[in-house]
């Protein structure tokens, strides 16, 4: 028995068009968003602090990571200041040692400091000792140990300075979060059937060619309760996942298979749809350029699970190369699964059938891979046939 599988675009409005029963159609257009996501597609996490004892003086107590984490044009401000400001405030100090020496009154006596006249004067010598300018015109002289003294103490210090800028400068041009952003998810996640059991998958890339040395996968159920006094606090639970440390050479198909162990087992389509969670993703990694640890994450919400998708092929084998079209990376195809939940369909394979459920004439699972046919949405004169090579997929057929 030949299976129809239609290629499928995340941009095309028909993507939730699932054959599914007139109940689970209706849950769905009934489906409304009770809360805002906890973690934006772009993995920022949408939380806001209120009432932090000392929020100042931690942030000024670790004021390294202060300056990494604001943006650049606040950083270039604070450091165009920490300039100016030391500037004046030597110049300041030595306009009133020249003051201090009488050196604005009498012109022919000995100076601190040569050809310091006046505070602008001061300010000058100032900007050129510490920026190492040195015009030849002003100069410290030796009539004035205090004069010496300040201007070792600002050299010490502007080396501080410029250690300190370069230091941010460095650490934010080399952000875990800008190798993040060239590390990916798919756009939605699918359940489909795997060696005949329900998974949940979603599909992971990177997309510069010099990949990271290892990188471990994972993911939770975000979910809100409401209390009846009025109080709301959140819980997590930990989805297993069966091969979670990769190699990203290639995109990849993160698996979670849906168990009796895993909080998705007694979920049916019609109940994914009415329930109110957020699958919190994450992937961990070293780069292999810089060795620094990064991590990139996303969510998912009910509404962008989609049941019976699965994902199209990317990968095509060559005699030379791997070649990767990343113009499929977000496409889905549409599959025959069932739309009862994973402990019911275990039953249904057994023989035991829900009550409220209907009962199918004979239910058998496919051994060998099946043959199916692939209709592509651009045109394609006639539907090209594969056979299903990534994971046997098992399917529900009828003795006819």
């Amino acid at each position: 028995m030949n299976k129809e599988y239609t290629e499928v675009s995340p941009s095309d409005p028909s993507v939730n068009a699932y054959t599914t029963t007139l109940s689970a159609v209706k849950a769905e257009i009934d489906y409304k968003r009770k809360k805002c996501r906890y973690v934006r597609k772009d993995g920022k996490c949408n939380v806001l602090f209120r009432h932090v004892p000392e929020e100042w003086l931690m942030y000024i107590t670790d004021i390294f990571t202060t300056l990494v984490e604001i943006r650049w044009r606040v950083m270039f401000l604070i450091f165009a200041l920490s300039y100016i400001f030391s500037w004046l405030f030597f110049g300041i100090i030595y306009w009133v040692i020249a003051m201090a020496n009488g050196d604005m009154k009498d012109p022919t006596n000995a100076p601190c400091v040569y050809e310091v006249r006046d505070f602008t004067g001061a300010f000058l010598f100032s900007l050129e000792t510490q920026t190492t300018i040195g015009y030849g015109f002003r100069g410290m002289s030796e009539n004035c140990m205090v004069a010496i003294i300040v201007v070792t103490v600002q050299d010490v210090i502007s080396c501080f300075i410029d250690t300190f800028v370069i230091g941010i400068a460095v650490a934010k041009m080399a952000s875990a979060r800008k190798r993040a952003q060239t590390v990916g998810f798919s756009n939605c996640a699918v359940i489909n059937l795997q060696n005949g059991q329900l998974c949940l998958s979603w599909r992971i890339g990177d997309f510069r060619r010099h990949h990271m040395v290892e990188g471990k996968a994972r993911a939770q159920i975000f979910r809100p309760n409401m209390h009846a006094t009025g109080s709301e606090d959140v819980n997590y639970k930990d989805l297993e996942i069966k091969q979670s440390d990769l190699i990203l050479a290639i995109p990849t198909t993160i698996f979670h298979v849906i168990e009796p162990s895993s909080p998705l087992y007694r979920m049916s389509l019609e109940e994914l749809r009415k329930d109110d969670f957020e699958l919190v993703v994450s992937f961990t990694y070293t780069d292999d350029s810089t060795g620094i640890l990064h991590q990139t994450r996303t969510s998912y919400t009910p509404d962008e699970i989609h049941w019976g998708h699965l994902f199209q092929e990317m990968l095509n084998v060559n005699r030379r190369y791997y070649k990767i079209d990343y113009s499929m990376f977000h496409h889905t195809a549409k599959v025959l699964v069932p739309e009862v939940s994973a402990e019911e369909y275990e039953q249904m394979k057994l023989g035991h059938y829900p009550r409220n459920s209907p009962r199918p004439k004979r239910p058998c699972i496919n051994r060998k891979p099946p043959t199916v046919t692939v209709e592509l949405v651009n045109g394609t004169p006639e539907p090209e046939e594969h056979v299903a090579t990534v994971a046997t997929i098992a399917a529900v057929c009828e003795d006819h």
